[in-house]
């Protein structure tokens, strides 16, 4: 059976997700064999496995830091916040059902058999497994029903490590009182680690010492504020109106940051390239000036496409399409790029029918089944000038959608590998017309290549050169790891986690 270790945190946005991240390419580094864990996890940012099942995408970059393909285990109980629909339930990466928070706690025992199954499988595979916590495991009312903090720990019969976020302020006040709050549980708790500490640690270390005389338990490390980590973010509410470049800006790309969006991290590498400046923007006037708009995924699509007609985004999508600005929609948002979205059977909304933006000649229809899988694309022959001129195969990724868009379909071709038991050889995907084109393939940007092209299609409208440098997101993905790694050796103790798991 595997030694265990989990990272709890104070409350959300402490930074468990990259400290197991960090753990996991540690250990990997070390010769072990190394998954990830999180029982339960509620995010709009999720991907699919090998075999079609859907889990959290914090998860994949953790199977990814330790060098394994994720699974389905490794996060056995997936929630997707879906508004008035409540939440849809996804139980071992296959969607279940919506339920309300009410209806979910009722079901606890089958989700919690659900991550016994799943951690056990996982215990009997590999050496090492590091667990994530979801936001505090001190949540005083929601303590019969915790099925991902100090029961997982149980489960486990892991040692915890305890983060803080001390930018946030009050860190010496949430580590202690969650200590107090969990009576007998905090026994599982061995050390604390302090994250995004900027100043001068001589300052800091007398609270270090006062902390440990108070609760007995030693800080074993403090992990200094890095801005930019290069390594995608799990929560939505980390995006922020306003620029997120790391290139000079010759290229303007603005993503609709949509209320539900999914899958932001569909656009992260566009921070990789070297002539790129990314926005998530709800602006008319960042839209409209762009040199690319994307709209992106959404959980709730109708929803999200009334609230954009209530701010009049609809009409700055439109000007700027009018202008010559291309417009790329992604899943969701290539379902409201079309002309109608239609709900026969209530599946999102109470909305039987709703306009789109009328941008591709495409209607999409709701259903109650939901398509998760990897798929292999390419692009449709004589589809090239749809796309700067960007032909050719190669391209990976993967659908997660609820329906199907009928009309002017086919401008990729895909072959799905997994999920459906589909048939043999490529189907139609994606549409175009005018500036805007749009398809069901998330990740597509992740293929180097394809984004290139399309990057310097935008650069030959505004009489640039094409860069001919190729920029490989894996690559870069990588090397972040590996400085997430080495700063989680330089700052915390391992020397102590490796004593307290038994290594």
């Amino acid at each position: 059976m595997a030694k265990a270790l989990m990272i709890q945190g104070t409350g959300s946005g402490a930074g468990k997700s990259l400290v197991v991240a960090g753990l996991c390419r540690i250990f990997r580094d070390e010769g072990l064999s190394v998954a990830p864990f999180k029982a339960q996890n509620m995010a709009l940012n999720s991907c699919i496995t090998a075999d079609g099942g859907e889990i959290g995408r914090a998860q994949v970059l953790q199977a990814q830091a330790a060098g394994v393909d994720p699974t389905v285990d490794m996060n056995p109980v997936l929630l997707k916040a879906s508004g008035e629909m409540g939440s849809q339930v996804i139980i071992q990466g296959r969607p279940l059902r919506h339920m309300s928070a009410r209806e979910y706690y009722g079901f606890r025992e089958t989700a919690w058999e659900a991550v016994k199954e799943s951690y056990r499988r996982l215990s009997k595979t590999f050496d090492v497994i590091v667990m994530e916590g979801a936001g505090s495991p001190a949540e005083i009312n929601l303590m019969d029903v915790d099925i991902v903090n100090m029961s997982a720990a149980k489960l486990a019969r892991a040692p915890v490590l305890l983060v803080g976020d001390i930018d946030k302020g009050g860190v010496f006040a949430s580590l202690y009182g969650t200590v107090k709050l969990l009576g007998r549980d905090a026994r599982r708790i061995k050390g604390y680690v302090i994250n995004k500490f900027r100043g001068d640690l001589d300052i800091l270390k007398p609270g270090l010492d006062m902390l440990e005389a108070a609760t007995g338990r030693p800080v074993i490390g403090v992990l200094p504020y890095v801005a930019d980590l290069g390594l995608p973010e799990e929560d939505s509410l980390s995006l922020r109106n306003g620029t997120m470049s790391r290139g000079d800006g010759t290229i303007r790309v603005v993503v609709v940051r949509l209320r539900s969006i999914s899958n932001f991290t569909d656009f992260d590498p566009f921070l990789c390239e070297p002539d790129v400046q990314l926005q998530y923007s709800v602006s008319p006037a960042d839209i409209e000036n762009a040199d690319m708009v994307i709209i992106p995924g959404s959980k709730n699509t109708v929803k999200d496409l009334l609230l954009l007609k209530d701010a009049g985004l609809d009409r700055s999508i439109r000007t700027a399409h009018d202008r010559g600005v291309k417009i790329v929609a992604i899943c969701g948002g290539y379902q409201m790029a079309g002309r109608k979205i239609h709900d026969p059977h209530f599946v999102e909304s109470r909305h039987n029918e709703v306009d789109g933006l009328g941008l591709l000649d495409i209607e999409t229809t709701f259903e109650e089944t939901k398509t998760t899988c990897q798929v292999e694309a390419k692009v449709a022959q004589g589809r090239a000038a749809d796309l700067a001129g960007i032909g050719g195969g190669g391209l990976k990724g993967y659908e997660i959608h609820m329906g199907e868009s009928e009309g002017d379909i086919g401008l990729f071709e895909i072959k799905r590998l997994s999920g459906q038991a589909p048939a043999a050889g490529f189907r139609p995907d994606g549409s175009a017309r005018g500036h805007c084109w749009g398809t069901y393939i998330h990740g597509i940007f992740e293929n180097d290549a394809f984004r290139r092209g399309v990057l310097n299609g935008l650069r030959q409208k505004k009489g640039m050169a094409p860069l001919r440098t190729s920029v490989s997101y894996t690559e870069i993905r990588e090397r972040a790891l590996d400085r997430l790694a080495d700063l989680l050796r330089l700052h915390l103790d391992i020397g102590f986690i490796r004593r307290t798991i038994g290594l």
